[in-house]
């Protein structure tokens, strides 16, 4: 998170799905020090998320599914570069065939910025 962060800012609104990875005191107390909403789907409704279910899709098919990792460093590194490739690099068509990361642009409020 951090990461993204120093790229494009603090999110107002992160939306996630209710997995364990997801429902922690430190995760809330790392929003609540960044200023950042955590929203919650509800259970059992993928739909809630679709974006979000879209992409993870994308990613298993895209990159862990095609690739054998040798270590941590490797699938760190395969994962990045498949990040970037979608961010970066690749058009989507939800945004008239822009590249993601042309619409982050910053906003007034220091440490935040907007997606468009």
């Amino acid at each position: 998170m951090e990461k993204a962060a120093g790229e494009v800012g603090y999110p107002k609104t992160i939306r996630l799905d209710n997995g364990p990875e997801f429902i922690s005191k430190e995760l809330d107390l790392w929003a609540f020090m960044k200023g950042v909403t955590l929203d919650f789907s509800r259970p059992g409704k993928p739909t809630d998320n679709a974006f979000i279910e879209s992409l993870n899709g994308k990613f298993r098919a895209e990159c862990l599914n095609v690739n054998w990792f040798m270590s941590l460093d490797e699938a760190r590194e395969k994962c990045e570069d498949w990040r970037r490739d979608y961010n970066m690099v690749r058009p989507h068509s939800a945004i008239g065939n822009q590249v993601p990361a042309r619409l982050h642009l910053p906003v007034d409020t220091p440490g935040q910025r907007t997606v468009r």
